[in-house]
């Protein structure tokens, strides 16, 4: 399911954010439009975006910024713990667009329902664990398998005359609990373990895609602690100077993503650029 006019299919960069209805994946999908030309050395302006989510019908933020910007930004159904939406959704990339310049992977959970955020082993719950492993490490890496086919024809297309000269980016936002050498205070054992595997299974893919004529970069990023849905149940105890906007956090990620190379593909970096420890 797609909503919104179509789009520009000779667009010279095409991104798309999974994870888009709300919070860091809508910012990302609005700076991508409205900040177009600062933004991947310039390679992003007149691009469109493939913006997506599980429930379009109901993003009504994520469908206001479509129609704000028709022809350049399409909404998509894809559901992170759904592999199907995902094959249909690169489908429709494919067969309408034909290229991809940047993916990232956004969604992620934290807290559903009973689910919280362990400070013990003894609170942990087989089925949150699947689901946090479900959403936060599958999901992406099944969003890599369906769509760096596109990406890697995109750097093909790219290294030509005429091309725009970028090498494609998937983008898969992990957190920095997931590193096991900054691990000092433990808990939190769904999501970090989850996070975790999200950056062994980035690394997977990126000495794959390195073997590739023409590779790809696929790196993780930590983007703070940003003031959304997801951080809600512990940001009254971080700083106020370290809660960050959405927009503060999207434009340093961009900084740092549009400017990756690949000798920094499989690493996890900050919004401010600095590699995290595994």
């Amino acid at each position: 399911m797609s909503t919104g006019t179509s789009i520009d299919v000779t667009t010279p960069f095409c991104a798309l954010i999974q994870g888009a209805a709300r919070g860091q994946g809508l910012e990302l999908a609005r700076q991508l439009i409205e900040r177009d030309s600062e933004v991947f050395g310039g390679r992003a302006a007149g691009g469109v975006v493939v913006a997506t989510c599980r429930d379009p019908a109901n993003a009504s933020e994520l469908n206001a910024l479509a129609a704000k910007h028709r022809g350049r930004v399409r909404v998509v159904r894809v559901d992170a713990a759904d592999e199907a939406s995902m094959k249909a959704a690169a489908e429709i990339v494919e067969k309408e667009i034909g290229r991809l310049d940047f993916m990232a992977n956004v969604s992620a959970v934290l807290t559903e329902g009973k689910m919280r955020p362990e400070t013990s082993i003894n609170r942990t719950e087989a089925e949150h664990m699947l689901r946090a492993y479900t959403v936060n490490a599958v999901g992406p890496t099944m969003m890599m398998k369906h769509f760096s086919p596109i990406m890697l024809k995109t750097a093909e297309i790219n290294s030509k005359e005429g091309g725009n000269g970028g090498v494609p980016v998937i983008a898969n936002w992990s957190a920095r609990v997931s590193s096991i050498g900054d691990n000092a205070l433990g808990g939190w054992h769904s999501y970090r373990g989850s996070k975790t595997a999200l950056n062994q299974l980035t690394r997977n893919c990126s000495i794959e895609f390195s073997r590739k004529k023409h590779p790809i970069i696929a790196m993780c990023v930590h983007p703070g602690t940003v003031d959304t849905k997801l951080s809600e149940p512990f940001k009254k105890n971080v700083p106020a100077d370290k809660l960050f906007t959405p927009e503060y956090s999207v434009q340093r990620l961009l900084e740092v993503i549009g400017g990756a190379t690949l000798e920094q593909s499989g690493n996890l970096y900050d919004y401010a650029g600095a590699k995290i420890d595994w």
